[in-house]
This record gives structure tokens, C-alpha cells and sequence, in this order.
């Protein structure tokens, strides 16, 4: 493609948005709250809670270190990023209509089409589906529509997704300190799931006579009393103290209030557990309703000089891209999590779906970032930090992140204080665009790795 100049690309995106609107009339309660104006991405706003602050020059600087390895590469399709819709339908679909790979039929929100631009493109769901709410089945309900109309779907597994997948599939394994707290440490956050499974599935019904006592079904779901003690000896291989201690905090936490949460949403620990139950065989049978949602996961995935995963790197992954590849990455994911589940989500693979650079977490190291860039990656796209004033540019250890998630969940969005649906998307074209589209921003932000030039 012809380099373009800054004024050049801004006026061929706001061309671009302006097709989105014109082709998409009936959706004006999505499209009314949506910026239909572009800016130059500014790279050195704090943002929310004033983190993070990066001078341009900095940024430039980092833009041309990896460029030393390879130029820009783009993807030949459309991709429409879709980050942490925490078990909100409404806000899911409303992003899909922003993306312009959607239209909506009729009332119903599950009634929707693909669109010319959305046959073309690759929809990228960042993780984190579930919790938080309104409900987390509607939000699976709705992410099969996608996948049914015949759309190229690559979804990703965040950290609150593979929470319920530990915690169910650890019931089956045999009790041993490395994976029996993966149930409790689910926490109070996957009470409205099992709730939603409850009324759906097994409300009005006698609980069947293969549920245990109460005491039983408690002890079967809770780590013994001694896991505190027998916990820090099996993970201080592969943990950092840091990490170690912070694990245990959190365990305590959710040890000493999982019960009385249960209690105070109406649950026995033997409705509890004949719930965990009805999960396992919805998610984790072949035949189950949700089995799919598991099946087609995948921890990243790559386009051109774009790297997708739900958080971050450290430099053991970003070794295993440069040597192997990222379909090398994707095959450990679903190696350790059907073998290993202590490996996989105390290691580097679940290192990518829970990292803030954190000291707790795996580091990430001037030479991992030059790994990663020397397999020609110059951008990671990931969710899990949310954001409140649209998508953000940020350098992390000289890596440019695009952070994506624009708080879509309306108990997030109430909590931080945001009105209305949540809806928001992150636009990488093949016409080297890459667009920050959310409600809670004025503007479409507008990305060019030349725009910052020193």
C-alpha cells in the first residue's frame, strides 16, 4: 500500500466509519453513542487513574527499535478485537454491531446476520466471557450465534474463563494440594453461574440420589485443612515467593467466605455441588451444551505484526514464539490444561491470561521483548485491564500493548461510574488502520506506527 500521511490516513478512517454508519441506519441506538469522528491516537494521555504516562518521544523511540527487525506487516483481512464482555450479551452484540460485521434482523438479540465486511473479516474474542453479569448463558448463548452464522471466530481464554474450567474439571482428579482449592478458589464470582445453571437446569427437580450429605459434598468441594501448609512446598518450583504468598492470601479470602456466599444466594453446599456437576456435564461432555465454548479455545493467536492474547507475555513464552511459534504455544495450552492443570496455570501459559507486570507475576525482560520482535511482532492486543476512556496505547517494558478492554459489563460500568450499554472494538485493517472505537471516547483513536517519528 502507498504511505500515506497522518491527515491522509485519519481522513481514509473517518471514510471508513462513516461506511459503518451509512450501512447500518437501523442500528442507531448503537451506532447514536458511537464516536463517528476520528483523532491521531495520543499516545501520552495518563488515562484512567493517571497510570502509566509516556512522553512521545519514548514511544517513537520504541517504534523504531523494533522496526530494526522487521517492517510493519498487516493483516490481509479485517480483524474486529472484542475484549472482556464479562457475561453481558447485550454489550457483546452492540460491539459486534460496532465492528460493522453485524446486522441486527429484529428485536431479538440474538437475531443477527453477518455483513459483507463481517464475511470477510476475523472476529477475536480477548477472553474473560464469563462472571460479573447480567448472565453469563445469555453471553455464551449469544457468542454461538456468532460462530453459527458462519463467521471466522478465534476466541481466547482469559483468566475468569479458565477459573471454571479448573475448578469443575479439578473435581474429577484425585485430591492432592497441587489442584484441590481450584473449585473454592472460583470464589463468589462464580456464584451467578452456578445460579443461572440451577434455574435453567435443575430447579423444581429432586436433587438426584448420587449427591452425597451435606458435609460430604462439602468436603469434596473444599481443600483440606492442611493445604495451606502443603500448598507453598509444591509450588515453590515454579512460583515466585511473591507469587506464593499472594496465592495464599487470596485462598484464605475465598476459603473463609465461599460457604457464606453460597448460603446467602440460597444454596446448600449439596445444591452447590449438584450444580458443579450439571457444569461439568454441560461444559466438559462431548455432547454438553457449552462443550463447544472449551473446545474452540485457543490462548493466542497472530496476524501479521499483531499478537493476540487475553494479558501479556514474560520471556519463557516470549522464547517459545520465536523458537516455535505460536501454534507451538496454542499446543502446550491444550496439552496442560487436559494434564497438568497445576503446570499450565501456574506457569508461563496462564502467566498470558493474568499478567500486570506485577512482581507476583513471570517477568517480562528487555530480552524477551527483543524475542518477540525479532519474530516480527511490534504489537500485542490484549484485554483484561479495563479501561474507561476508550482503548490506550502503552509501552510495557518497550513492548507496544493496545489495551481493549473498554468495560462492557454493566456491573463494571455501573460501579465505575459509566452510563448505558457498554460497546466498544478495536479495528486492525488491512489499509494499515488500526482504530480505537469505544462509547466512553468522543473520537475514533487512529493508530499509525509513522505517525511517531523521531
Amino acid at each position: 500500500m502507498k504511505m500515506m500521511s497522518q491527515q491522509q490516513h485519519l481522513k481514509h478512517s473517518q471514510r471508513f466509519i462513516e461506511t459503518l454508519v451509512s450501512k447500518h441506519k437501523t442500528q442507531q441506538s448503537v451506532w447514536q453513542h458511537l464516536p463517528t469522528t476520528t483523532e491521531c491516537w495520543n499516545v501520552s494521555e495518563a488515562h484512567s487513574g493517571q497510570k502509566a504516562h509516556q512522553d512521545e518521544a519514548s514511544f517513537a523511540k520504541a517504534m523504531k527499535t523494533a522496526e530494526q527487525y522487521s517492517k510493519w506487516t498487516w493483516p490481509k483481512r479485517p480483524i474486529f478485537f472484542i475484549a472482556d464482555p464479562h457475561a453481558d450479551a447485550e454489550a457483546f452484540v452492540h460491539s459486534l454491531v460496532a465492528s460493522g460485521g453485524i446486522k441486527i434482523t429484529n428485536q431479538a438479540l440474538l437475531e443477527f446476520t453477518l455483513t459483507r465486511l463481517g464475511r470477510e473479516a476475523t472476529f477475536i474474542i480477548g477472553g474473560d466471557c464469563l462472571d460479573k453479569g447480567p448472565s453469563n448463558l445469555a453471553l455464551l448463548d449469544a457468542l454461538k450465534r456468532l460462530f453459527d452464522t458462519g463467521a471466522r471466530v478465534k476466541l481466547l481464554a482469559g483468566n475468569h474463563d479458565m477459573r471454571l474450567y479448573m475448578g469443575i474439571y479439578a473435581m474429577s482428579l484425585p485430591r492432592h494440594p497441587s489442584t484441590e482449592h481450584f473449585f473454592v478458589r472460583m470464589g463468589e464470582k462464580v456464584i451467578p453461574l452456578l445460579s443461572e445453571v440451577h434455574q435453567r437446569y435443575l430447579k423444581g427437580k429432586k436433587l438426584p440420589k448420587s449427591i452425597p450429605d451435606e458435609a460430604s459434598c462439602k468436603e469434596a468441594l473444599f481443600p483440606r485443612a492442611d493445604w495451606f501448609e502443603q500448598f507453598p512446598q509444591h509450588a515453590k518450583t515454579l512460583m515466585t515467593h511473591a507469587g506464593i504468598k499472594r496465592e495464599l492470601r487470596k485462598m484464605q479470602r475465598k476459603y473463609d467466605h465461599f460457604e457464606a456466599a453460597c448460603k446467602k444466594a440460597g444454596f446448600s453446599m449439596q445444591d452447590v455441588y449438584a450444580t458443579a456437576m450439571k457444569c461439568r456435564q454441560l461444559f466438559l461432555h462431548p455432547k454438553g451444551d457449552y462443550a463447544w465454548f472449551f473446545k474452540r479455545m485457543q490462548l493466542s493467536y497472530r496476524r501479521g505484526s499483531f499478537l493476540f492474547l487475553h494479558a501479556g507475555l514474560d520471556d519463557e513464552i516470549s522464547k517459545v514464539i520465536e523458537q516455535e511459534g505460536v501454534a507451538k504455544l496454542n499446543k502446550q495450552f491444550r496439552q496442560q490444561m487436559k494434564n497438568d492443570l497445576f503446570q499450565f496455570y501456574y506457569g508461563s501459559l496462564a502467566n498470558t491470561m493474568r499478567t500486570k507486570y506485577r512482581d507476583s507475576d513471570l517477568p517480562l525482560s528487555g530480552k524477551g521483548v527483543k524475542q518477540i520482535n525479532r519474530k516480527g511482532i511490534h504489537a500485542l492486543v490484549q484485554g483484561h485491564i479495563n479501561r474507561k476512556h476508550g482503548q490506550r496505547l502503552v509501552l510495557k517494558h518497550g513492548l507496544l500493548h493496545v489495551e481493549s478492554d473498554v468495560t462492557l459489563d454493566r456491573h463494571s460500568r455501573h460501579k465505575e461510574g459509566l452510563e448505558g450499554v457498554g460497546a466498544g472494538v478495536t479495528i486492525i485493517h488491512p489499509d494499515q488502520q488500526l482504530i480505537g472505537l469505544s462509547i466512553d471516547y468522543p473520537f475514533a483513536k487512529v493508530f499509525h506506527p509513522h505517525f511517531y517519528k523521531i
